[in-house]
């Protein structure tokens, strides 16, 4: 499938940016950690869980990356709503030019997306780090 294998490196690298900003922060980061099953019985796999040491505050974290627009933005609906099943609280962090406007405003109406650009103040704010 044109396009795949440049999706899959861009997701990789929205994961590894995020990673990076949590590690800096002083977050401890555990990668695609399996917790549970997905409707339909599917393995629930959370691309990135980060820790505050010393603390019980923890954070799922969902990475997803459209460069143009495609199908994306029709699964990230139904990862929003898996996420509300998980056992800790969860974000998801968009990256990439490919979301429409329209769906764009309405994912980070929910509370529950940041755009990467805005994750710092997020993370900041949420795990209480000057």
């Amino acid at each position: 499938m044109p396009g795949k294998q440049q999706a899959t490196q861009h997701g990789t690298s929205l994961e590894d940016q995020v990673a990076a900003l949590a590690e800096a922060l002083g977050l401890k980061v555990e990668r695609k950690v399996k917790v549970g099953y997905r409707l339909w019985g599917r393995r629930r796999v959370i691309d990135l869980v980060l820790r505050k040491p010393g603390t019980d505050k923890i954070l799922g974290v969902e990475c997803k990356y459209q460069q143009v627009a495609g199908t994306a933005e029709e699964k990230i609906l139904a990862l929003l709503e898996d996420m509300k099943h998980w056992p800790i609280p969860g974000i998801l962090v968009i990256g990439g030019e490919g979301f429409s406007d329209k769906m764009r405003a309405y994912l980070l109406s929910t509370g529950k997306v940041v755009e990467i650009a805005h994750l710092e103040e997020w993370l900041r704010l949420f795990f209480v780090l000057d």
